[in-house]
C-alpha cells in the first residue's frame, strides 16, 4: 500500500506542475526596487521634456 501511495503522490505532483505550467499566473511580474526608481525618474523627466518640446513648437509656430 505504501508503494502505491508514493506512486500516486509522484503522479499527482507531476500533474500539478504540468497544469501550473500551462496556466499563466495572474500575478504581475516582479519589478525590483531599483527598476521602479528608474521608471519613476523617467516618468518625472518625460512631462518636463514634453512640455519643453511643446513650448519650442509653439514658439516656432509663432515665429512663422
Amino acid at each position: 500500500m505504501n508503494r502505491q501511495k508514493k506512486i500516486q503522490n509522484l503522479f499527482s505532483k507531476r500533474l500539478k506542475k504540468a497544469k501550473a505550467k500551462l496556466n499563466p499566473s495572474s500575478k504581475p511580474k516582479y519589478v525590483s526596487k531599483a527598476e521602479r526608481a528608474a521608471l519613476a525618474l523617467e516618468q518625472q523627466n518625460e512631462p518636463n521634456q514634453l512640455s519643453a518640446a511643446t513650448e519650442n513648437q509653439t514658439q516656432e509656430e509663432s515665429d512663422q
